[in-house]
């Protein structure tokens, strides 16, 4: 009875497989691989050279490390890899018809980038289960990335003719701007849901809503709550408060320092910036603190959805930070609003220095 039983799961699992997997087939028909594939390309090939030429503009400027991760390679084979990747994906992406050379050389290069997606994987697992950090979404961002590529692969090897109407260009462009909507939505979830907390020399807290009355927004209290629990584990000495006005005569800071004194923070290990009125002001003005105290290694707390930007503003200014998204106490009604406002912001910051 065991057996017929074992049995019937496994014909049921089997079928229910096959089922998903000829869904699969079907949606991808019907939305054409191959403009899909382009649009992959096209996405993942530009952000390369764009991350590659405006280096040259700005140092820190690189983000490619967000979609794939060649730093052990060296800095010159990194960039020299990307270099190539670029140059055949958009060359893809923009003339699609691939004599047996081009083929080639696209495929090995898909290969490429597959392999090294799979290293990113393992490296993030290995983080984790070593506990050198908290994944919030167990599930790496490279998987994703790596489905993408193999989306490229698959689109090439099935031999299709190209088609280069208005449909399949519209198609292609849409799913240009698709991804580009969906990237920092991944970086939101994958990387700001992620706890990097380790021995440093300073917190920073980023400031939220304090109203009228003087009392902490729901959002202010968690990331207070969260910056104050590091220090009460010993992972700083310092911790910095950063923020603007309030909606009355409170400032942000008076509230969030006063808040951390009654959670136990010494009033002589608070540092507070009252000018921090945006994110790149918080960065400009905590990097010149640093800079005075001799201090190089960062914890930043803020909400998950906000950590990539200012990771990424930390970064354009030369130092390495490690990001805790704050402990929610519950979800905040307004997320949706933030997500989108944010996945503006962040496109905004990180072209900002070609402007």
């Amino acid at each position: 009875m065991i057996a017929i039983t074992q049995k019937g799961m496994t014909m049921a699992s089997k079928t229910v497989l096959s089922g998903v997997c000829n869904l699969f087939r079907q949606i991808i028909c019907f939305l054409q691989l191959e403009p899909i594939a382009r649009g992959i390309a096209l996405f993942l090939g530009g952000f390369a050279l764009l991350n590659i030429l405006g280096e040259f503009r700005q140092p820190g400027f690189d983000s490619n490390c967000w979609w794939i991760d060649l730093r052990p390679t060296g800095y010159a084979i990194s960039r020299s890899l990307l270099g190539v990747v670029s140059a055949v994906l958009l060359f893809y992406a923009m003339k699609p018809r691939l004599g047996q050379i081009r083929k080639k050389i696209t495929l090995q290069v898909c290969v490429l980038l597959v392999f090294f997606c799979e290293l990113n994987i393992i490296a993030f697992y290995w983080l984790m289960l070593s506990g050198k950090i908290s994944a919030g979404i167990p599930v790496p961002f490279s998987l994703f990335v790596c489905a993408g590529i193999m989306i490229i692969f698959r689109a090439i090897t099935t031999n299709a003719k190209p088609e280069g109407g208005r449909k399949e260009k519209a198609m292609m462009y849409l799913t240009v701007f698709t991804v580009a909507m969906l990237f920092p939505l991944g970086q939101m979830y994958f990387f700001g849901k992620t706890d990097y907390r380790r021995n440093a020399d300073a917190i920073v807290v980023l400031g939220a809503r304090v109203y009228a009355d003087g009392r902490c927004s729901d959002a202010l209290a968690d990331r207070v709550r969260t910056g104050c629990q590091l220090y009460n584990e010993g992972l700083a000495g310092v911790i910095v408060f950063s923020g603007g006005p309030g909606d009355g005569d409170i400032h942000e800071t008076d509230a969030m320092r006063t808040m951390a004194i009654g959670l136990g923070v010494p009033a002589e290990a608070i540092i507070v910036d009252r000018a921090g009125l945006c994110t790149q002001a918080t960065v400009e003005n905590t990097c010149q603190t640093f800079a005075a105290n001799g201090i190089d290694k960062v914890l930043v707390v803020s909400h998950f959805y906000h950590l990539p930007r200012i990771k990424l503003t930390y970064q354009r200014n030369g130092l390495e930070v490690y990001t805790i998204p704050a402990k929610e106490r519950c979800t905040l009604r307004a997320l949706p609003k933030y997500l989108l406002r944010e996945i503006a912001a962040l496109w905004v910051y990180y072209i900002r220095p070609l402007a």
